[in-house]
């Protein structure tokens, strides 16, 4: 690993996005619950995310962006999903992608500089559609491929500029790689899939892919199956937490505001209770964050550790919801505040997570050498 340390202007730049933010945020707040009741695409708030210049805030210096490290990347996600979970959650692949580029240039320079290109003219959302194993199949058609199959479960498909289709090769020896597909193509359809009972504004519907055309320069790593790049999957783990960081801070505001309107200092109880949900959210903060600033140090320990340190905060934040709604009483429970569509966004997230058993098992194996 190489240790990610921005220039003095991209610092200044990053620094200028970064004040953006509680404008960004208190637009998202507002639209939330409206989003979250009828299950709309948040294109305003994915607007304003891009306008703040947010949306490409890790495009690397060398194709012209500020090259923002993870520990940035953590923060901005945090702050967004405080205002609105799910921009948040459809943010995150997008930031992803351009900070993978900017560490492997996976992407071919011509396909890259069309996404860049895309993106100074509006909001241009990518995703990595990824099954294991695979659930698209990619056929050899002449000098190019045909992608078929069908995957489900990915955040604003309806949206995305363009996918990064994980696919297996129908050939003798598989091999296993990324296709690059436009999400307009020809073959390509949106089939509304699962409907989770809270980040509902993610869009959460299948992608069909019929005979989809794909040219030679647009699959990239074709190889024998192999494991996930660790540096990748890191930088995912800990921008999915910080998105439930985001959750659990929003949770506690509604609820610091609803239990200080009594008396100035509040009940002795309320303030232990709150002590309580604070220093939780303050250990899992400090895990994410503190993981991340290592990550860019490029400490190979981090990149074992934030796994786990997902399944913490994803335990830590729903736990934090659940008691904010008990100690809201029945307001807590009522669709006229928010807290109660928090506790949903909390639950709803581990469906973004490596599975508790997968991530426990890997802990397990470690140990065990």
């Amino acid at each position: 690993m190489t240790r990610t340390v921005p220039s003095p202007d991209a610092r200044a730049a990053i620094a200028d996005a970064l004040a953006r933010l509680p404008r960004v945020v208190d637009l998202l707040a507002a639209r939330a619950e409206e989003h979250d009741r009828d299950g709309t695409f948040p294109y305003q708030g994915i607007e304003a995310v891009h306008e703040a210049g947010l949306l490409t805030l890790t495009v690397g210096p060398r194709h012209g962006g500020p090259g923002a490290t993870l520990a940035d990347t953590v923060q901005v996600l945090a702050r967004l999903g405080r205002g609105d979970a799910s921009v948040a959650l459809l943010t995150a692949p997008t930031l992803l992608l351009h900070a993978e580029q900017a560490r492997t240039g996976a992407w071919p320079a011509g396909l890259y500089r069309r996404l860049l290109t895309e993106s100074r003219r509006g909001p241009a959302l990518v995703d990595t559609l990824r099954a294991d194993p695979p659930a698209v199949t990619a056929h050899r058609d002449g000098e190019g491929w045909l992608l078929s199959g069908r995957q489900a479960d990915c955040p604003g498909a309806e949206a995305l500029a363009w996918m990064a289709v994980r696919a297996r090769t129908d050939e003798p020896q598989p091999r296993v790689g990324l296709f690059l597909v436009r999400g307009d193509s020809a073959g390509v359809e949106i089939d509304p899939g699962s409907e989770l009972i809270g980040l509902r504004a993610c869009a959460l519907h299948d992608v069909v892919l019929d005979r989809v055309r794909v040219n030679p320069e647009a699959a990239v790593r074709l190889a024998p199956p192999s494991g996930p790049d660790r540096t990748a999957e890191s930088w995912r783990e800990l921008a999915l937490a910080a998105v439930l960081l985001g959750v659990g801070r929003a949770a506690q505001d509604w609820l610091v505001r609803r239990l200080g309107r009594g008396a100035p200092a509040g009940a002795p109880c309320h303030r232990a209770a709150l002590g309580e949900l604070e220093c939780s959210l303050i250990g899992a903060e400090e895990l994410v964050h503190g993981l991340a600033a290592r990550v860019d140090r490029g400490d190979p320990a981090a990149l074992e550790r934030t796994g786990a340190a997902g399944l913490l905060v994803n335990r830590t934040v729903t736990a934090v919801a659940r008691e904010a709604v008990v100690l809201a009483g029945q307001d807590g429970l009522s669709r006229r505040h928010p807290l109660e569509r928090h506790l949903r966004d909390a639950l709803s997230g581990r469906a973004h997570f490596t599975a508790e058993d997968r991530v426990l098992d890997a802990v397990g194996r470690s140990l065990l050498g």
